[in-house]
């Protein structure tokens, strides 16, 4: 799955696309998948890519909020969480730092 992610957003042409294995750190997921889109249309358009990505490699629906306004566009795919962002957004939130650091499941 994680592949197949990695590589429709590589096709939309995304940007600084950073992966985060959260294996033992967060039982909501493995990986997390941050990336960002040049503008509103394009965030949405990197979504959208992924979604039909995964229904057409058998991975079913996956889940997308924030279409709506397209500033942060989250890809719910179970084992893999995708945040596609527009660049001022993303470093507001700076979640690369929030889940990198080494947190322990146990804490």
């Amino acid at each position: 799955m994680i592949d197949t992610v990695l590589e429709a957003i590589d096709d939309a042409k995304a940007e600084d696309t950073v992966t985060i294995d959260v294996t033992g750190k967060s039982s909501l997921t493995d990986h997390m998948v941050v990336t960002s889109g040049r503008s509103h249309r394009h965030v949405g358009a990197v979504a959208d890519r992924v979604a039909r990505a995964l229904r057409e490699r058998g991975f079913g629906r996956a889940r997308v909020e924030g279409l709506r306004g397209c500033d942060w566009v989250l890809v719910d795919a179970g084992d893999v969480i995708v945040h596609i962002f527009r660049p001022e957004v993303r470093a507001f939130y700076n979640l690369e730092k929030m889940w990198a650091a080494d947190i322990s499941a146990d804490t």
